[in-house]
């Protein structure tokens, strides 16, 4: 059994997200961080970074616990103990293409478009340039992406991967943005494409939005 620990983000929902597309039994722990729960200290002894995600994996290697958090570092563990090569290649070229792009979500879409959404829609003062800053690098993201997938069915290729999953929810979110999809049609292609994914019509609605 999986306890994930999460709440609705786009970092969150990559995990629930896997965990529905590999079909393992999980238990949900909402973690409200509009109230600071991240930082209680049950919560540290399993994210040291007090960051959502987090997972505890009851069936670890050696039939141990182990918990993990970082998203990427998650759905890299959950391809491999599932052993699903489809959504990671065990080795070679395949591989590495998966994790470039997993990369790619890491260290840019979620960190730019993260602090685009902040500077937009939370930020108590206006920051003309922060807005500007972010927002043109966001778009310029979104030109890389665009290109790519003018080439490709998926991120890493041809197959749904861990690196579509990664990127995903982020691209979900392009009202925050705000971005037009539609100015970007490689990119819709592929959004619309996977929106028609069980898993990811089930993993984002995890934990489920209250009603109203």
């Amino acid at each position: 059994m999986i306890d994930l620990y999460t709440w609705g983000t786009p970092n969150g929902q990559k995990v629930s997200i896997m965990l529905e597309e590999v079909g393992l039994a999980y238990a949900t722990h909402p973690i409200n961080i509009t109230k600071d729960e991240q930082f209680a200290p049950d919560f540290l002894k399993i994210s040291p970074n007090n960051k959502i995600p987090a997972i505890v994996d009851s069936d670890g290697p050696g039939g141990q616990d182990i918990a993990l958090f970082e998203s990427g570092a998650i759905l890299i563990y959950l391809a491999e103990k599932c052993q699903r090569e489809d959504l990671l290649p065990a080795s070679g070229e395949a591989r590495y293409k998966v994790l470039q792009w997993l990369m790619f979500q890491m260290g840019g879409v979620g960190p730019m478009f993260g602090q685009a959404h902040h500077f937009l829609k939370f930020a108590k003062e206006d920051v003309p340039y922060a807005k500007d800053r972010y927002t043109t690098e966001q778009k310029r993201l979104y030109s890389v992406m665009n290109a790519h997938l003018a080439a490709h069915d998926f991120f890493a290729g041809g197959l749904f991967t861990i690196a579509d999953i990664a990127i995903y929810p982020w691209v979900a979110r392009h009202p925050w943005h705000p971005i037009e999809l539609g100015d970007y049609p490689h990119v819709k292609r592929w959004y619309d494409m996977i929106s028609q994914r069980e898993s990811v019509e089930a993993g984002m609605n995890v934990p489920p939005r209250p009603a109203g």
